[in-house]
């Protein structure tokens, strides 16, 4: 379900492990469709589409976050669908996310949830200054706005449509974190390393691992949380959560829980060149009921995300072609473009992934890649 660069990895692990493939996506160049066996071009509700792919699919899964849970319910009727309905549902919805991780025991920031005018009179003070983000549908940085009084609330959730809404505290945040964890039906749950990130405008920009800046106790405990998280959904598949590393007064560090998407993630691209399974690898086993391994870092990684703007360097009226040659001179290089024909600023077009010897090679080549297509460094 979805046609997306995620449904278009996923497909070539399937692929490269004998399986055939269908996917639905209503887009005739999705880029999971143009390499799948199947590609049903229809919207994920189509009724005719579902029963199609539940008589051509012997497992479905989904590489998309908002694909309806009541299409997955249907599909559940005939197939084994992993992740299932009810837990796509909790991730499709911010309050409810939140609120699942206090039923697993994971702090997360402050919040309170704004769904109507007494609601948002009744907001603590001491959720301000804070983030309101809508509660379903928001991704990438979208339907967000930061609010430093109860003025400022009052206006952004009036821009926001007066949309269902959650609040959080603005925490100090001192660094972000993801955790990729893949649990099969039996339980047995597998974590990959985990992943120091950063956001640009709301969008993930790079991803370090071995996470630099992160104790490893502090490591460890954000392995537990995921897993912890996946198991009390009873989820199947491959789970992102996304933390904050955020310092108490006296200076110790903390996780709290910031969000998850129930599919692969941006921040574990790097898996497929810096790992001996990917974490599309393990979305396949989770699928096929085959045994989920441990996964071993074989190689420090950085990956930087490539968004269409890279295409508009210096203001470009038409779209160039980025510099890629010379990045591709670059030792341990990887680049991963998903096939979309027309680049646009903040579409993500595809990712490039260094590996080396010692994270501080791997960063060096990394930054030398950035200094070439214009990028900031890091």
């Amino acid at each position: 379900m979805g046609g997306g660069q995620l449904g278009r990895m996923f497909v070539h692990a399937a692929q490269a492990m004998g399986y055939a493939t269908a996917v639905l996506d209503a887009d005739p160049t999705s880029p999971a469709g143009l390499v799948s066996h199947h590609h049903l071009l229809a919207a994920y509700t189509d009724t005719a589409a579902l029963a199609e792919l539940a008589r051509v699919a012997d497992a479905v899964t989904t590489e998309f976050e908002n694909v309806p849970a009541p299409a997955l319910r249907v599909l559940a009727e005939s197939r084994p669908v992993a992740p299932g309905a009810d837990a796509v549902a909790i991730c499709q919805d911010r309050a409810a996310e939140k609120a699942h991780f206090g039923r697993a025991g994971v702090p997360c920031a402050p919040y309170a949830v704004i769904d109507a005018e007494a609601a948002l009179a009744a907001v603590d003070a001491a959720l301000l200054p804070g983030i309101l983000k809508t509660a379903t549908l928001g991704y990438d940085g979208k339907g967000q706005a930061r609010v430093a009084d109860r003025t400022e609330l009052a206006n952004a959730w009036q821009r926001l449509g007066k949309a269902r809404c959650v609040l959080e505290q603005l925490l100090p945040l001192q660094r972000e974190l993801s955790v990729i964890v893949a649990r099969g039906a039996d339980g047995q749950a597998v974590t990959f390393p985990v992943q120091q990130n950063l956001h640009r405008d709301g969008i993930l920009a790079v991803t370090q691992v071995p996470a630099p800046d992160v104790p490893s106790a502090l490591a460890d405990e954000a392995a537990r949380c995921a897993k912890a998280i996946a198991a009390s959904m009873d989820y199947v598949g491959v789970l992102c959560v996304e933390f904050f590393v955020v310092a108490d007064a006296a200076g110790a560090l903390r996780l709290v829980a910031n969000e998850m998407a129930p599919r692969p993630h941006n921040s574990g691209h790097y898996t497929i060149d810096a790992c001996d399974v990917s974490q599309f690898d393990l979305q396949v086993r989770c699928m096929a009921g085959l045994p989920l391994v441990s996964p071993r870092l074989h190689s420090p990684g950085v990956m930087l995300n490539l968004l269409g703007d890279l295409w508009f360097v210096g203001g470009a009226a038409q779209p160039q072609t980025p510099r890629w040659a010379e990045v591709l001179a670059l030792p341990g290089a990887h680049l991963h473009l998903y096939g979309k024909a027309d680049a646009r600023p903040g579409r993500k077009m595809g990712h490039l992934t260094f590996t080396g010897a010692t994270p501080e090679d791997t960063r060096a080549q990394a930054l030398k890649a950035c200094a070439l297509l214009g990028l900031p460094a890091f």
